[in-house]
């Protein structure tokens, strides 16, 4: 039966259903044909699984970033990031980076950070002579950092689903995302001098302090929201709650670029990436449910534990699977169906539940701009009209720097477990 339910999901993700239809088809034939448990208990698992109150913190960070991307804070965020990096050799590249870094603080997804970053971005890059296929693939690997930097969506579902704190799980994330963006920021450098694509004109002090005084607002609401958070005002759900009231306050009452036509179609589209982030989690459950009754877990954990008897093994190896896995399945499925399986195996080798499920959402962030189902890779195709054959040759030096990274991530665990040890 798990063979089969394996074999379905491999088969049905082949020719392209997708993801939460995947999860739910495969789970479903099994059931009925093992006769695992009464057909009633897919509808009562599908609901069960989104019955969450820390998952309410979705739907509202969601929310929260497409009120950020239509009431004028992306654009704010370059003005501000360009008058610091936009100077320096690749500052536009920089700029993208740094940009993409307090968004992703913001809005807590990389596919929103990459469309709302890179609609500016991506075309002033090419218009200062950046490569296409540079210039997209330096925006999708950017936007990663939505899934690393707090607030977190994944971060959210790896807190709920291991059992642990995600005030933890976000504060855990600083240092890691701070790492890759500094990696991120030397490629920048290095591949704008070998190719000779200088900066802009020097900023002055007044033009800093000018454009720091218009993003103040947008800057301020990371710490707002952390600070609640490890400050005890509010749990993390709570502070997606406020995300949505002060984003809207300064989208509609301060900066007044949300109107009342625009603001049906945000919660609109908010409306739909709600349901199919749902619908992925609600078909992710019913699967982990499935695997849990197979005793899947259970298997794979005494096989990997009798066969590898050192920690270093198996993060290398769990590495490697959660890299394959992140390259078809997205992060959120991948997040719920492997933490029943390696979690357990990871607390017997001794090594903290944190730091793991941030080595998990490195790996996953990394699937988001690989191919073949990189959802930010294809917002950047989109920008770009860029097709993905090209783009995936361009992302490479990319996943290459974030692969090091990783690297790093898992063999240094204080990384990820000093700043929640405070």
């Amino acid at each position: 039966m798990a063979l089969l339910l394996f074999l379905l999901l491999i088969s049905l993700f082949i020719i392209g259903v997708p993801i939460a239809f995947s999860l739910g088809l495969a789970s479903a034939v099994t059931v009925w044909h093992g006769d695992l448990m009464p057909l009633l208990v897919i509808a009562q698992q599908l609901i069960a699984s989104v019955n969450s109150f820390p998952l309410m913190a979705i739907p509202f960070f969601i929310l929260a970033g497409y009120l950020m991307q239509g009431g004028g804070i992306s654009q704010r965020l370059v003005d501000f990031s360009n008058t610091l990096v936009g100077s320096m050799t690749g500052g536009l590249a920089m700029v993208a980076i740094v940009t993409s870094l307090f968004f992703a603080a913001i809005s807590g997804s990389g596919a929103a950070t990459t469309a709302a970053i890179g609609s500016i971005l991506i075309p002033a890059m090419l218009s200062k002579g950046y490569p296409g296929g540079y210039a997209a693939a330096n925006q999708a690997a950017s936007g990663a950092l939505g899934v690393i930097i707090p607030p977190s969506i994944p971060l959210i579902l790896y807190g709920i689903a291991a059992n642990v704190s995600v005030g933890d799980m976000f504060i855990a994330g600083i240092l890691p995302g701070i790492l890759v963006t500094l990696t991120l920021l030397l490629f920048a450098y290095f591949f704008a001098k070998a190719n000779g694509l200088g900066g802009n004109e020097k900023s002055s002090l007044k033009d800093v302090l000018v454009a720091g005084r218009k993003a103040i607002l947008a800057i301020l609401m990371p710490i707002i929201i952390l600070g609640g958070i490890y400050g005890g005002v509010f749990t993390p759900t709570e502070a997606a709650v406020v995300a949505v009231a002060y984003s809207f306050m300064v989208g509609f009452v301060i900066y007044r670029e949300i109107k009342l036509s625009s603001l049906v179609d945000i919660l609109k589209q908010s409306a739909v990436t709600t349901a199919v982030v749902l619908s992925i989690i609600g078909a992710a459950g019913l699967y982990g449910r499935i695997l849990q009754r197979l005793r899947v877990p259970d298997m794979i954990s005494d096989f990997v534990v009798s066969a590898i008897d050192s920690p270093l093994l198996f993060l290398v190896l769990a590495n490697l699977l959660l890299l394959l896995a992140g390259m078809f399945i997205e992060a959120a499925a991948a997040i719920l169906i492997f933490v029943p399986i390696l979690l357990p195996i990871a607390i017997g080798f001794g090594i903290d539940p944190v730091h793991f499920g941030i080595i998990m959402v490195v790996n996953l962030a990394m699937g988001m701009f690989t191919p073949p189902v990189g959802l930010n890779l294809f917002v950047a195709s989109q920008i770009t009209n860029i097709g993905i054959a090209r783009l995936t040759w361009a992302v490479m030096p990319f996943v290459g720097i974030v692969l090091i990274n990783l690297m790093i991530i898992s063999l240094l665990p204080f990384l990820s477990t000093w700043l929640p040890s405070l």
